[in-house]
């Protein structure tokens, strides 16, 4: 890895994203290297949260400028699949099976809202700035689209991807974008406070209910979903996890998963 520095502490990894020269700007060979980064720690065992974090003063400041230059000269064709290979690691968070928690320390633009966008929680500090800029350049923020309107509702990102309006911690906090806006001094300690409350849980109850989300966020409530929530309350409370839980509990014990 060349562009990320990566950890595991206990069940805990940490991707950090180390370009701060650039504002941790990313590139093509940053995409990959996180896509293979996330792919590698949603195969871990050992893993059961990842926290995505970045060295210096921004976390983000969306595509890197030399990376832009060299688009400009590409076909159609190959413009099309640099998106894809975007879109490709945007959606490998999205969808590792472990939660990611964004650790925004400072500024996240255009692509870097995208960053947090696919993160499960998001905690920043109360001084870090967010921004959706591609309509200054011509362009429009459309491989993140899907995860940022999911994170600040249809409504804000009717203004804010039009605007490209600078917005604080506050307001991405009041529109749902963040979990949390604290001091910076502060930030770590959250951080860590919330990825340990995630790993002392059953690791096959949080890949479930991660998915259970996923599955039925905006979801209509009928005859299907009500049996399908029915199946898959059955199933986790059959599942070895499940029974060891409910023992444990009963029993006034650790559950195996922390022993």
């Amino acid at each position: 890895m060349q562009r990320l520095k990566l950890g595991i502490e206990g069940h805990v990894a940490r991707v950090t994203l180390d370009r701060p020269d650039v504002r941790n700007a990313f590139d093509d060979a940053t995409v990959v290297e996180l896509t293979a980064a996330f792919r590698a720690l949603d195969d871990d065992a050992n893993v059961r949260v990842i926290v995505l974090a970045a060295n210096g003063p921004a976390f983000c400041a969306g595509a890197d400028l030399n990376w832009m230059k060299r688009m400009a000269g590409y076909s159609e064709a190959e413009n099309r699949a640099d998106a894809l290979g975007l879109a490709t690691m945007l959606n490998t968070i999205y969808a590792c099976s472990k939660p990611v928690i964004a650790r925004v320390q400072g500024d996240a633009y255009a692509g870097g809202m995208g960053l947090v966008a696919v993160c499960d929680i998001a905690v920043a500090a109360d001084t870090a700035h967010f921004c959706l800029s591609e309509a200054k350049l011509g362009l429009m923020p459309a491989t993140i689209a899907p995860y940022v309107v999911r994170a600040m509702g249809a409504r804000a990102a009717h203004r804010y991807f039009v605007t490209a309006e600078r917005f604080d911690a506050a307001e991405a906090l009041r529109l749902g974008f963040v979990h949390e806006a604290v001091a910076a001094d502060q930030l770590d300690a959250r951080v860590e406070a919330i990825a340990a409350s995630i790993a002392v849980n059953s690791p096959n109850a949080v890949r479930e209910c991660k998915k259970l989300v996923a599955d039925f966020a905006g979801k209509e409530i009928d005859e299907s979903s009500i049996g399908e929530t029915a199946e898959r309350i059955a199933r986790i409370r059959a599942s070895d996890e499940g029974r060891e839980g409910v023992r444990s509990f009963l029993e006034k014990r650790k559950p195996s998963w922390l022993v």
